[in-house]
């Protein structure tokens, strides 16, 4: 047998040393869930996918037609530039102050994304480094924290879901560290829990962010698909938000463009400048036809969010009320298009991730377990409510099956 010496080198085992960075981040929790649907939709099985916040429906006609148009242009599939057209960013300033009376200028405190989640990744990759610390949401949408992780800072997780505790919690961290935290994370309407607030929360996080000298990122996604006359606040409308923070939002869930990867940062302008600075040495921006589609979908089509929103009201009265007929303890939702229901019993002891495989092994319905956005998910459930009403009503028929409930009990 010859020695590791005498083997050729190109037929010696080659290990690729990845970064460092890749080691930080840990399995993905949502792993086996998605393996598991992807079996059973490839044997022919329809699953309910209640798992991603992923709109079902297309893009008003307005925009899609517009898109068409602005295809035909060969100036339109030229590279764009980073920071998104001007006429589009002039129109997020529009949005901003017909919606929140928020005045912000287009050229110095806007800059578009591919998607908030990338704009976000970028931002804590301009702000942050080895040493600084983010205090982030528990329950945690995984890109807070994980952005954080890979720009190698580290990452204090305050539970989020009563937001005068998560003020205060935030004040003590603040008052107990040093050095104390460079950047605060917030997510309301909230992603998982769909946890909400007033504007007195922005208020008080203001004043901690001035007096304890940190920065704000407010991921403001679900701004648009709010219920029961609930109007979600922007942390922009606070005085002094500006000076501490920026504000993310995206066209992916109201205006259902979620596949068209637009998204968009406001206020604080050397953030915003931050943001551009490392926008500018990664990409060449939104494809410009997107951008114009962007510009007709935020100047004409209000109506048409309003509309999608009274629709993930309807199709959340049905889940709420299927899973309720079942004694499961659901809190309505005020916004947001996922609903967060507590396990039952005797099936908490389970786990969150063991559940929801059942859910789909027995019933045919996929959901995210509450365990894979942290440790104060565990016990519970993310429901999108993406699907239609008749498919809702299906999945809670084929839950109440799986648990061997009365199939009357969800009708």
């Amino acid at each position: 047998m010859r020695s590791e010496s005498e083997v050729p080198f190109e037929d010696q085992p080659f290990t690729i040393p990845v970064a460092d960075r890749l080691k930080r981040l840990p399995p993905y929790m949502f792993g086996k869930i998605n393996k598991l649907k992807y079996e059973k939709r490839v044997a022919g099985v329809d699953v309910i996918d209640l798992g991603m916040g992923n709109p079902t429906e297309g893009p008003h006609p307005l925009i899609t037609e517009k898109l068409a148009e602005a295809i035909k242009d060969p100036k339109n599939h030229r590279y764009s530039v980073s920071n998104g057209i001007g006429n589009l960013r002039k129109e997020v300033a529009a949005r901003y102050r017909k919606k929140y009376d928020v005045q912000l200028d287009p050229n110095s405190e806007i800059i578009a994304c591919l998607g908030s989640k990338e704009g976000f990744s970028h931002l804590c990759l301009a702000l942050m480094g080895p040493g600084d610390t983010a205090i982030v949401p528990s329950p945690s949408f995984p890109i807070h924290v994980y952005a954080v992780v890979l720009a190698a800072g580290n990452v204090i997780s305050l539970d989020c879901r009563n937001p005068q505790q998560f003020l205060e919690r935030i004040a003590y961290t603040c008052e107990h560290l040093f050095p104390t935290p460079k950047l605060v994370i917030v997510n309301y309407p909230h992603n998982p829990s769909t946890t909400c607030v007033e504007q007195d929360f922005y208020v008080g996080l203001v004043a901690l962010a001035k007096k304890y000298g940190f920065m704000v990122i407010s991921d403001f996604a679900y701004a648009d698909i709010c219920f029961d006359g609930y109007k979600a606040p922007s942390f922009l409308s606070t005085p002094g938000a500006k000076d501490v923070g920026v504000e993310f939002t995206t066209m992916s869930k109201g205006y259902s463009m979620a596949g068209w990867r637009v998204g968009f940062c406001a206020g604080n302008h050397e953030m915003v400048r931050a943001l551009a600075t490392i926008k500018g040495y990664y990409d060449y921006g939104i494809f410009q036809a997107a951008q114009i589609a962007a510009i007709v979908a935020l100047r004409h089509c209000d109506a048409a969010v309003d509309e999608v929103s009274a629709e993930y009201q309807v199709r959340r009265d049905a889940l709420c009320e299927g899973l309720q007929r079942l004694g499961w303890e659901i809190d309505p939702p005020k916004a947001s298009m996922f609903v967060w229901a507590k396990i039952p019993e005797p099936w908490c002891e389970m786990g969150s991730i063991n559940f929801s495989m059942k859910l789909i092994e027995e019933a045919g319905v996929a959901v995210s377990p509450g365990g894979g956005f942290g440790a104060e998910g565990e016990g519970y459930l993310r429901l999108a409510i993406v699907e239609n009403v008749q498919r809702l009503r299906q999945a809670v028929r084929q839950i109440a099956r799986c648990l061997k409930q009365g199939p009357d009990e969800a009708e």
